[in-house]
């Protein structure tokens, strides 16, 4: 990109340097936390760059979260998930919107590269239709009473604790669950197509401390909007990255495997994929970034429909890349435990966590009914 900072530029040149470490063991952790690799990072003062420096981060902007979320992910796609859930999502909402005392009790250790948060939205019967969620806090004897359950939740089995939605009596809100609780039970675990464990548990009796609430009122579902366009900007750009590591693939074997006796690559037909791949690439990285400079140039929330945009133009672009350059490989590529295997079944996901392709086609549709279409001078 030609619209970084010098200073963003020399960040993301640090982030590849270092993400350069991980191609050795990439592709082999298979859902598992790559620790080592998050340990690194921090050292290097890389990770959760968006984090507040007082818990660990480096106080930049989401853009520079970004940045080393494509350069991680493009080199281990593993590193770059956990890279975006632990600077975009669950931690990200705490260091917004959390008490001294929760910020003290989890951030610490994930900037460090040895804890992991996780945020937990979806339930059995209120899955893209937040508004229909039961889990619930009362008050009870001046107590904070929590009950409910959530599903499909990422990275319990190694976490400490979920950034939760739940619904206030005036409304919905968000508070942190420590897995420890003894109202906190773990009912299954499930492993995904891509081998990543997501988790569905319930909560009886959990005693919220008003600490651990971290939005609640008039604004807290605007406040978690924002957050959540944050989340999906963190998805598009990981997107971005497994696509452009899927591309360097499929441009290697093109170059490298000779049939007809000339490399397969010379051949139009594969050209024109090639080109059509990059043209695909460049245009949905272009499209995320821009929604995100436009945001923190301006000092506010990222635009719903520039947001939303970018989430379904870069779900879909990944899934088309992606088997593209499995296309282009052939039968290697189809056999498990080959990188683009990997990354094939990654990118399904994309269209369904995060958001699924449909909601986002309805806040784009709403955002143009209500607002139009941006101006000249928006861009």
């Amino acid at each position: 990109m030609g619209t970084l900072s010098t200073d963003q530029r020399e960040f993301a040149e640090r982030a590849e340097s270092v993400a350069a470490e991980f191609a050795d063991d990439a592709y082999t952790w298979d859902g598992d936390p790559p620790w080592a690799n998050l340990r690194r990072l921090a050292e290097a003062d890389l990770y959760c760059p968006s984090i507040s420096e007082e818990y660990g981060g480096q106080g930049r902007s989401d853009v520079a979260a970004m940045l080393l979320t494509e350069a991680v992910g493009r080199e281990c796609p593993d590193t770059g998930w956990f890279t975006y859930m632990q600077s975009m999502v669950g931690p990200r909402a705490i260091d917004l919107f959390g008490s001294e005392a929760v910020k003290e009790a989890y951030l610490p250790d994930v900037t460090a590269g040895e804890s992991f948060v996780s945020i937990a939205i979806s339930e059995p019967e209120a899955g893209s239709d937040v508004a229909s969620m039961t889990t619930a806090v009362t008050e009870e004897d001046s107590q904070l009473v929590c009950n409910g359950e959530k599903t499909w939740v990422g990275g319990v089995p190694f976490g400490d604790a979920a950034v939760t939605w739940v619904r206030f009596p005036e409304g919905l809100g968000s508070v942190v669950l420590p897995y420890d609780d003894p109202g906190v039970e773990i009912e299954t675990v499930y492993t995904n197509m891509a081998g990543y464990a997501q988790t569905h548990f319930t909560i009886d009796d959990v005693v919220v401390p008003e600490s651990h609430v971290l939005t609640r009122g008039e604004d807290a579902f605007k406040e978690q909007l924002v957050a959540l366009n944050w989340e999906r900007l963190g998805s598009s750009v990981l997107t971005v990255a497994w696509a452009e590591a899927a591309l360097e693939r499929a441009l290697a074997y093109a170059s490298e495997r000779e049939q007809f006796g000339q490399p397969i690559g010379d051949f139009q037909g594969i050209e024109w994929k090639l080109a059509e791949m990059y043209r695909q690439v460049e245009t949905a990285a272009a499209l995320v970034y821009q929604s995100a400079a436009g945001a923190v140039g301006q000092d506010r929330p990222p635009s719903r429909l520039r947001t939303s945009t970018a989430k379904l133009h870069c779900s879909r672009m990944v899934e088309a890349v992606v088997s593209e350059a499995v296309q282009i490989v052939g039968a290697r590529a189809y056999q498990q435990g080959h990188p683009l295997e990997y990354l094939y079944r990654l990118a399904r996901g994309r269209r369904i966590a995060a958001g699924t392709d449909e909601m986002q086609l309805n806040t784009v549709a709403r955002a143009l009914k209500d607002d139009g279409l941006p101006t000249v001078s928006e861009r």
